[in-house]
């Protein structure tokens, strides 16, 4: 047998010539064989790493599935457009109803309904195109009535609230009829055979100086909606959108107004992913900017003035958020939502007499709050908490960030002055419209004689 050869002919390789390391290239080294315990190591964690990668990605489409499923079912529960148009039009062609929108919405199809605004199954709202004009469509819908009702929802709804007045009924009992509700609701003001005479006029759409059962019944039940009867009320100050008709309850605003609140510009599948600490941040990158912001706090504060010294009696502001603080397109402010807006009349009736424990029981709405006699077990009349320190407590965060330095240390302590002020009657008059007047013009000193008036 040769030297170096093994002990047999086949299957064996022949060993590598022996020859030193410095006779071989820098890039043909021999190659290092890593130890056989590494080897097995890294081959017994691939696996591992597989589960966790797998894991992590079936965890992220079960999330995504569980957001897209509960953003559809609210969807669904929130945007019922459909079922309104449904049973509007179903009622307008038996005739029970009528209205100056009835027949482009019902035969000539020339409302377009567009985005869903919903945010109570109860009141449709969507934004829309009307005769070329953006608009906002708005349409009750009881809370009785499920979105699976089916064909048992107009024969319901017919009963509910297309019933009044009932045949047989003149003009002369309606127009009283109509006096009466706005004395429940408004009060027992002087200023209230005027707005019967307006409702008169809305419901003779078709101007032949009669009103038709169909056509009272219509704006009846529109006086039932809460928004709608602020609308009318308030109707010419231009802080309220302008109504451009209706069909039954169904009614057209102009606009759609742009919100103010820090979260507006984002998907509404992320808004309620966002971190409180950051809705400042948000409201000083994606909102207007601060003169902008300034010309809008003017606007709301004109409107609170409004809601307290307005023909139609006093209205108290019961959720006082950015959320409901809108503006047009030229930054005039305009309330995005009047739902939450309530009479005096109406909430001086739901406190009167009202067993209560503590405070938190004498709540009207969101945040009308009045104190709670602990003696008496009852409800106070006046509120904690007047519309004008809760719109100056919003305004802190609003017009604060980003203020000039200037002004920053007055206008907060105007503001820390507004939002200590209370709602007792002995303070409303005077020391409400001084702090108020004191604001509006220290905002307009600053932003007077400049493109942003």
């Amino acid at each position: 047998m040769l030297r170096g050869w093994p002990q047999c002919l086949w299957g064996c390789r022949r060993p590598p010539l022996r020859r030193g390391p410095e006779l071989l290239p820098q890039a043909a080294k021999p190659h290092q064989v890593r130890p056989a315990f590494l080897y097995l190591g890294d081959q017994g964690r691939l696996p591992g790493l597989r589960v966790k990668y797998v894991f992590l990605v079936w965890l992220g489409v079960l999330a995504g599935s569980w957001l897209a499923y509960v953003h559809y079912s609210s969807y669904a529960e929130l945007c019922r457009g459909h079922v309104c148009r449904v049973v509007i039009c179903d009622q307008y062609r038996k005739g029970i109803i009528s209205g100056s929108i009835c027949q482009d919405l019902c035969n000539l199809q020339q409302v377009e309904w567009r985005t869903c605004l919903s945010s109570v199954p109860g009141q449709q709202v969507y934004s829309g195109l009307w005769q070329g004009k953006e608009v906002t469509i708005k349409c009750g819908l009881e809370e009785s009535l499920s979105w699976k009702a089916g064909a048992d929802v107009a024969p319901r709804r017919e009963l509910v609230l297309f019933d009044k007045p009932t045949r047989g009924t003149s003009i002369k009992e309606f127009r009283e009829m109509t006096l009466s509700f706005l004395k429940a609701n408004l009060g027992d003001l002087p200023s209230l055979p005027a707005l019967v005479g307006q409702v008169l006029l809305m419901a003779d759409f078709n101007k032949d100086s009669r009103v038709s059962l169909a056509e009272a019944r219509s704006l009846w039940a529109l006086l039932q909606r809460n928004e709608f009867l602020l609308l009318l009320s308030l109707q010419g100050r231009g802080h309220a959108a302008p109504l451009l008709g209706h069909c039954g309850d169904l009614y057209v605003t102009e606009g759609v107004p742009r919100s103010s609140g820090p979260a507006a510009a984002l998907p509404a599948l992320l808004r309620p992913l966002l971190p409180p600490a950051l809705h400042g941040a948000l409201q000083q990158w994606l909102g207007p900017a601060w003169p902008w912001r300034a010309k809008i706090a003017i606007g709301l504060l004109e409107f609170v003035e409004e809601l307290f010294h307005g023909a139609y009696g006093t209205f108290y502001m019961c959720e006082t958020t950015l959320a409901n603080v809108g503006y047009t397109a030229k930054y005039d402010f305009r309330m995005a939502d009047l739902q939450q807006v309530a009479p005096e009349a109406a909430v001086r009736r739901f406190l009167r007499g009202r067993h209560c424990e503590r405070s938190a029981d004498c709540t009207y709405g969101h945040d009308c709050r009045a104190p709670c006699d602990t003696l008496l077990r009852q409800c106070k009349g006046d509120l904690v908490q007047p519309n004008l320190a809760k719109v100056c407590e919003l305004l802190r965060d609003y017009l604060l960030p980003g203020a000039p330095a200037g002004l920053r240390a007055e206008l907060g302590r105007q503001l820390r002055t507004c939002t200590t002020l209370s709602g007792l009657a002995s303070q409303v008059e005077a020391h409400h419209s001084l702090v108020l007047s004191h604001l509006k013009t220290l905002l307009w000193k600053e932003i007077s004689n400049t493109k942003y008036t």
